[in-house]
């Protein structure tokens, strides 16, 4: 049976009212105050204060402080007007009980249209993102080929300039040849002036053993043998000299190339190649670019830093099933799983990217820090204190100069002997 309080002061101004009302000992919140136009309702058990209000008021700018063990309310009403009294007099039970139905229906009408905008509000947002998300994928594909574009016109532009140096080349040998064939048929021309001129002025002597010797050889002369054996040989056919070359997929020459690393890369890629061809259904959809896990990564940071953990996981899940060996997959992860409070899936992928960051070494020390820190948190948030502060005082190990990360292990310790002592 709760017990009415009947103490109260109250005053007024054309515009407001003041009413005071006494706690008598009890702690109110906003949870325990109901105001409507025309009804006013504080349920602090086993107290209870109703009041159904001699006029309506604006139930949305007025006010309630509590403090001091009083709830001191301003009550702004709708028309200025002096009041009679502060409830409403001379009523009787059915009207003051339709009074309190309708301010209760009311109130359950306003609540509903409040979540109602809320919704319509946070489905505008989250459209809002994908639509900016859309923009940026097709930004980024964009610009993709774009630099594809101009690498194209560049390698066709440099092919064409090398045929183009092909043909002067070619042309530049033939005429060499031409003058080199020239040079050779001149001397060879002067030689045969000078026979033809020593045969047209002979003297006497010779041109008497010359008629000699020539009898009883027919049509057959001495110029004719002479020019024969000092004609020159013809050009050589030109050729094309073919190397071949061992194949190999790396562009190195065998003798520059580390094997072993090579072998280790090619079966890595064969490995996400036979991944990727697998019956995985969620890829026939995807373009080929998004077949890359680091692409789906940079997809998974984007929609991390605007606030979409949920499709940011989404992004990370494809990417570790395409490539279940990069430590920052597993680390970012982490960071969505801590921001959707899915602690013992950040306890999971923190101590697998753990797993893979080895050997420890100064390049990987960052992201070691990050996976021992995000580990912790989550262990804390579990309530396993011991094991949160492991991971934070492994975590000063590696960087001693970070602030952060000491202030929250000394907090820790704190609650770690709070504990103790209360047990």
């Amino acid at each position: 049976m709760p017990l009415w309080l009947r103490e109260h002061s109250w005053r007024q101004s054309p515009t407001a009212v003041y009413l005071s009302l006494p706690l008598r000992g009890a702690r109110a919140t906003p949870a325990n105050i109901f105001c409507s136009e025309q009804y006013l309702k504080v349920s602090i058990p086993p107290f209870l204060f109703e009041a159904v209000l001699f006029a309506p008021i604006d139930d949305t700018t007025s006010t309630a402080k509590i403090g001091n063990g009083n709830i001191f309310f301003t009550l702004y009403k709708k028309e200025p007007a002096m009041w009679d009294s502060l409830t409403l007099a001379n009523a009787d039970k059915e009207k003051l009980q339709y009074l309190r139905e309708n301010a209760v229906l009311k109130a359950h009408e306003k609540a509903k249209e409040e979540t109602e905008a809320k919704k319509i509000t946070k489905q505008e947002h989250k459209k809002f993102a994908l639509e900016a998300t859309m923009k940026l994928e097709e930004a980024e594909r964009k610009r993709i080929e774009d630099l594809k574009e101009k690498e194209r016109q560049k390698v066709a532009e440099e092919l064409e300039l090398w045929k183009n140096q092909q043909k002067d080349g070619d042309k530049y040998e033939s005429i060499q040849k031409k003058g080199e064939l020239q040079q050779e048929i001149e001397p060879l021309k002067e030689r045969k002036s000078e026979k033809m001129n020593k045969t047209h002025i002979p003297n006497e002597g010779t041109s008497k053993t010359r008629l000699k010797s020539t009898k009883g050889h027919g049509s057959c002369s001495i110029f004719s043998q002479n020019l024969k054996e000092e004609q020159l040989p013809a050009p050589r056919a030109a050729a094309t000299i073919k190397v071949n070359f061992t194949p190999r997929v790396f562009p190195t020459a065998l003798r520059e190339s580390r094997v072993a690393e090579e072998e280790e890369w090619l079966h890595k890629q064969a490995e996400a190649r036979r991944i990727i061809n697998s019956d995985l259904s969620e890829l026939e959809d995807l373009k080929e670019e998004e077949k890359n896990p680091d692409w789906l990564k940079d997809k998974g940071n984007k929609m991390f830093a605007m606030g979409d953990y949920l499709g940011a996981v989404n992004a990370y899940n494809l990417a570790v099933r395409l490539n279940n060996q990069l430590p920052l997959l597993y680390l970012n992860r982490a960071a969505c799983h801590l921001k959707l409070r899915n602690l013992h899936k950040v306890i999971e992928d923190s101590s697998k990217a753990l797993e893979l960051l080895t050997p420890p070494v100064p390049d990987n020390a960052n992201a070691r820090v990050k996976a021992h820190v995000r580990r912790g948190t989550a262990f804390c948030q579990l309530e396993l204190y011991t094991e949160g502060l492991q991971d934070y005082e492994a975590a000063l190990k590696i960087d001693p100069r970070n602030k952060n990360i000491e202030k929250d292990a000394e907090k820790i310790r704190h609650l770690i002997q709070g504990t103790t002592q209360n047990s």
